[in-house]
């Protein structure tokens, strides 16, 4: 009578031993812990029946091994068979009568499930039985068939689902990353955590479906099935020994897994604590970002020794490599330490953060990413340089956006002796006023630095929002104030030294030469361009003359005095955030009140606001900003006590 078995439970079947297979969690710290078994599986077609141990000089393998090798010669045979228990020699055997072959030998150290060996022997001659008669019926034509129909349908049905991942993975690239990458999107906060778990998905979701269908397709199969017991026997086998314990490949394949899981997860969690928790509460930037990289470094390091404990590895084992460890780090490890406490030290203080523009010795770039080694920064001509960590605590940083990102710069210019000095100091207001990018406060300003050897040297100084683009606006300025020099007749001088002959014979000799040569002398100022004086005059009193220049220490008094009296500006108690700032106005009434009752633009009642700054007569009430069109706090010197 053949056995027919229900396809739903070989699916099942098939399922359970995947998971038996890829991660025997349970087994594995079993074998960990346990002592290896003494005895060894009797296998039919890659299923395991039961086990035998060692009987008089043949030990439990080699035992099971020649028992193995009998049942295989058996299932193969086309004949019926029929299993019959004895007493032979003080031993129960377990023989089959059609084909005379001894099965094997039921032993005191075999009886487990019985009182007794005939007991235990007819136990096993009905498991015996049930295997044989399942091993010729699916090597029958019928069944071989039908496997071939289903093995069809579950390849062509994967095939099909392979497919659809592969569409979806294209989809969500033209489609989910896009969402998300816009921060109006409720997962743009999610995007660095889940791009990279939805592309593990994809890239593991196919050999997962694909190892499941081998797995039933070598259930439905006997020879196949065979095949992927001797595989799981010999990933099962121990390739070293730690301590007491002996690990395998399966082992080390379900530790990798289970690393790979945990980090996922102290990921999420981390993800989730700064962004949610952290944000909601208040705290800023840089403190998330701190409380972020210790909770995950603190977070891995308990789980993975929580992991290995569960694993079956004997933490105390680890302290004989801990202190070699400590030994490299002293000798061969000392720089990548350094780096990493660097790197802590950085998260810890943020001298630097991703997006900052700064210069270290001769880089000048963005910071791209600070890891816990290395720091990415790239460069303006778009070369990414890792810069170990340390490089930035032993030299000095310039980070022209750390805090406020408003920053100068300073063009040097040298003229010649004898120029108009005010008009070299409209040709470089003119060019710093005419540039868009050039902030209105603070002020443009030029300086007399120094009697140079052969030229008048000035220095103007502006100031930028944006100090990425500083080379850029630099080059804009040069071509500018090259520009307005030559327009307003002034020349840029190139160096000269005073020649003193003292031979009269070499002296006659020259003044003979002289009247035959043709030496013409570098051209006048006024040769350049005729601009009146009335021009530049009008050019200064139309505005391009700092504002500054235009107010005496008199106008001053009385604007102040205008500003502090009953018509003037609101000085009052003001609250902010449950904070009271006493005796304060604010920066936008304050240009407000200057433009309707002093007849000033705005732009020029910001640049006396910044004039009043600057002297010391108002300041900001956290001193944190210059003076601004905005709200913003202000309070008059005077008015602090």
């Amino acid at each position: 009578m053949f056995y027919r078995p229900n396809h739903w439970k070989l699916i099942w079947l098939s399922l359970l031993t995947l998971v038996l297979t890829w991660f025997p969690l349970s087994i594995s710290a079993q074998n960990s812990i346990i002592e290896p078994p003494q005895k060894d599986p009797i296998v039919v077609d890659g299923r395991v029946l039961f086990q035998v141990g060692s009987i008089n000089n043949f030990t439990a393998q080699q035992r099971a091994n020649i028992i193995n090798k009998t049942l295989a010669q058996e299932v193969q045979a086309t004949e019926t068979f029929d299993l019959f228990v004895f007493q032979e020699n003080q031993q129960t055997v377990i023989r089959n009568e059609t084909t005379q072959r001894h099965l094997l030998s039921v032993t005191e150290a075999d009886v487990i499930t019985a009182s007794n060996t005939f007991e235990q022997a007819l136990i096993w001659k009905k498991e015996l039985e049930e295997a044989l008669e399942r091993g010729q019926f699916e090597r029958s034509p019928s069944y071989l068939h039908r496997a071939g129909l289903l093995i069809l349908a579950v390849v062509l049905g994967a095939s099909i689902i392979h497919c659809g991942l592969i569409f979806l993975g294209v989809w969500s690239e033209k489609k989910w990353f896009p969402a998300w990458n816009n921060p109006t999107s409720n997962f743009y906060s999610w995007k660095t955590l889940l791009k990279p778990i939805w592309r593990i998905f994809l890239l593991v979701s196919p050999i997962v479906l694909w190892l499941g269908v081998l797995s039933y397709v070598c259930y439905l199969l006997p020879q196949a099935r065979s095949g992927l017991y001797q595989i799981r026997m010999l990933l099962g086998q121990p390739i070293f020994t730690l301590g007491k314990n002996s690990y395998s490949a399966t082992q080390l394949l379900l530790l990798l897994a289970l690393s790979v899981g945990l980090w996922f997860l102290i990921k999420g969690f981390v993800f989730f604590l700064k962004s949610y928790l952290l944000n909601r509460l208040g705290a800023n930037r840089s403190v998330q970002e701190v409380v972020a990289v210790l909770s995950q470094y603190i977070l891995l390091f308990l789980g993975l020794i929580v992991l290995l404990q569960l694993w079956g590895l004997d933490i105390s084992a680890l302290a004989i490599i801990a202190s070699v460890l400590g030994v490299g780090i002293g000798f061969g490890l000392q720089s990548i330490a350094n780096n990493f406490i660097s790197g802590l030290i950085i998260t810890l203080e943020r001298p630097i953060q991703v997006g900052d523009f700064i210069k270290l010795g001769e880089l000048v770039g963005t910071v791209q990413s600070v890891g816990a080694r290395s720091t990415q920064i790239k460069t303006w001509d778009g070369i990414s340089i890792i810069v170990p960590n340390s490089r930035f605590l032993e030299s000095e940083v310039i980070n022209w956006t750390h805090g406020d990102s408003t920053s100068a710069i300073r063009i040097p210019i040298g003229v010649a002796y004898g120029s108009d000095i005010k008009r070299v100091r409209v040709a470089l207001l003119q060019a710093a006023r005419d540039h868009q990018e050039v902030l209105v406060t603070p002020r443009p300003k030029v300086l007399f630095q120094e009697f140079g050897d052969s030229s008048l040297n000035f220095e103007l100084r502006v100031w930028l929002k944006e100090p990425r683009h500083q080379f850029r606006i630099k080059s804009d300025l040069n071509y500018a104030i090259e520009k307005n020099l030559r327009y307003y007749g002034i020349e840029i001088p190139f160096p000269q030294r005073d020649l003193h002959l003292k031979s009269p014979h070499l002296k006659q000799l020259i003044q003979g030469v002289l009247p035959t040569t043709n030496i013409s002398s570098s051209p006048t100022p006024n040769e350049l361009h005729e601009v009146s004086e009335d021009f530049v005059n009008s050019v200064l009193d139309n505005g391009l003359d700092p504002l500054e220049d235009r107010l005496t220490d008199e106008d001053l008094k009385r604007l102040v005095k205008k500003m502090r009296s009953p018509g003037g500006i609101n000085i009052q108690d003001r609250r902010y955030r449950l904070n009271i700032y006493p005796a304060c106005f604010v920066g936008s009434e304050a240009v407000n009140w200057l433009v309707e009752h002093q007849n000033y633009t705005r732009e020029e009642a910001i640049e006396l606001g910044q004039i009043l700054l600057e002297r010391g007569i108002i300041h900001h009430v956290l001193d944190q900003h210059p003076f601004k069109d905005s709200y913003l706090f202000y309070r008059f010197c005077d008015d602090e006590k």
